[in-house]
């Protein structure tokens, strides 16, 4: 977010020091601002996005990771409970096992008696298999005893007898399997442990339920998914306020700018209307000390030729002061179109503004011996406001180059760009650097073109010339 904002603030500055591309960076300043705008959100949104989207990728793998660890642990502590009861058991037998005194069968007796009593926790009891699968202990299911089971199957499919036979000959090892659980006999996954009685070739084992380690890892993975989905709602609502905050610190901006753009066009404004006022005081002093001078002269003619008449004098005298009338109603006339020009060229009206700046050229040029290339786009459609601006734009950097500039060439263009309709005015003198400012022709022009929505440059560089450039709306 910081870099955007660095760069709308190096946008704002060149607007004003740039060269020589200024007038494509006033074409392009509200669709940069448009980009700069979205520079600043999108970066936001897709760094927090993919951050979001790792983030929380990440979690569901350490959370997969902790809860296989969670599940190794458990299910470790239950075998090494498991072993442990069946070296109690063991150890319970050991004597019986080490009696000589009593017989086989007496023995036996014993050893199944044992076994088929010892308990431990809720549901804990042994069992005992003949190795061929004969069930001898069993004490949940006393149906079972004297049946062989060997080919018995849990509802997963698995040889249920043959798995544990199978461990207890490896020399004590685990096996999984279904089985019912007490008291109500649902079916659950079992972990069981099982050791040979090599004196009898018999199958000693214990098993433990697995129903509380996974009810345990259910309820694990719940807080840990909770934690998640929190952590995830708590970033997305840090990224929303982090948008909010930007969007409306760019409203901040936006309203800022047009509080000072309203400013500085009604300063504008009021500058423009002293400008008008100054023009028609002008135009009063003009008519007061111009025309209405020239005309008291010629009716003070016209009346001292009457007076010549009714004194019968020559005619030569009386056509004398006739022709000083005259003169003075031709300087009069003279002053008329002058004014008229000013105000409006009329070669503006009768052929409008191409032939209207050739003509102008073509003068500067007999005036000056300065060379001026013109390049004009005439299928360019201008209001008569655009037509005004550009003649008189024209005008006073014609004058500007004529007294300042000390220059040899002089380019004049006006082209369509950018749906921007661009002037350009450029000559290879001294520049107006050598100069202490703009005059206040220039500086005319620049509200006059604010007035009309358009934008005006001056650029400029000590012995390589000046160049100025307004850019108008396209109609």
């Amino acid at each position: 977010m910081i870099v955007p904002l660095f760069l709308f603030f190096t946008f704002e500055q060149s607007k004003v020091t740039a060269y020589p591309n200024c007038c494509e960076e006033g074409l392009s300043r509200v669709d940069l601002k448009s980009k700069i705008t979205i520079l600043a959100l999108a970066p936001l949104i897709i760094a927090t996005t993919i951050i979001t989207y790792l983030s929380l990728q990440s979690a569901r793998e350490l959370a997969a990771e902790e809860l296989a660890i969670y599940e190794y642990n458990l299910v470790d502590a239950k075998k090494k409970a498991l072993k442990n009861h069946v070296d109690i058991a063991m150890s319970a037998i050991t004597p019986i096992l080490n009696n000589e005194a009593l017989s086989d069968s007496d023995a036996q007796s014993e050893v199944k008696k044992i076994l088929n009593e010892l308990r431990y926790n809720e549901d804990g009891y042994f069992f005992v298999y003949t190795m061929s699968g004969k069930n001898l202990v069993h004490p949940t299911q006393p149906n079972f005893v004297g049946e062989d089971l060997w080919a018995f199957q849990d509802r997963a499919g698995n040889y249920l007898i043959q798995g544990l036979v199978q461990a207890a000959k490896r020399g004590g090892d685990f096996y999984r399997y279904v089985w019912e659980k007490p008291p109500f006999m649902a079916q659950e996954e079992k972990l069981s442990y099982a050791v040979s009685l090599d004196r009898w070739n018999w199958m000693v084992g214990t098993g433990l339920y697995l129903g509380d380690i996974y009810a345990e890892l259910e309820k694990t993975q719940a807080t840990m998914n909770d934690n998640i989905q929190q952590s995830f709602f708590r970033v997305i609502t840090v990224v929303l306020i982090a948008i909010i905050l930007v969007i409306l610190l760019g409203v901040g901006i936006n309203l800022h700018e047009h509080k000072l753009a309203d400013s500085r066009l009604n300063a504008v404004a009021q500058r423009f209307m002293r400008l008008q006022v100054n023009e028609r005081r002008g135009f009063s002093r003009e008519l007061h000390d111009g025309i209405n001078q020239l005309l008291v002269s010629c009716k003070f003619r016209i009346e001292l030729a009457g007076n010549k008449l009714e004194r019968e004098s020559s005619k030569e005298q009386i056509q004398e002061e006739l022709g000083k009338a005259s003169d003075l109603i031709a300087l009069t006339i003279q002053e008329v179109r002058q004014i008229s020009h000013n105000l409006r060229p009329t070669l503006l009206d009768d052929l409008g503004l191409d032939s209207a700046l050739r003509s102008l050229i073509g003068q500067f040029s007999e005036r000056t011996n300065i060379e001026v290339q013109y390049d004009f786009d005439r299928t360019v459609d201008m209001t008569d406001e655009i037509e005004i601006s550009i003649y008189r734009l024209t005008q006073e950097a014609l004058t500007n180059i004529e007294k300042h500039a000390k220059a040899s060439l002089v380019t004049i263009s006006f082209v369509k760009k950018y749906q921007k309709l661009v002037y350009e005015c450029r000559d290879n003198g001294k520049g107006l650097l050598a100069s202490p400012e703009p005059g206040i022709g220039l500086i005319n022009m620049r509200e006059r073109l604010e007035l009309i929505g358009g934008d005006f440059y001056i650029e400029s560089q000590k012995g390589k010339g000046t160049r100025i450039c307004a850019v108008f709306p396209f109609k």
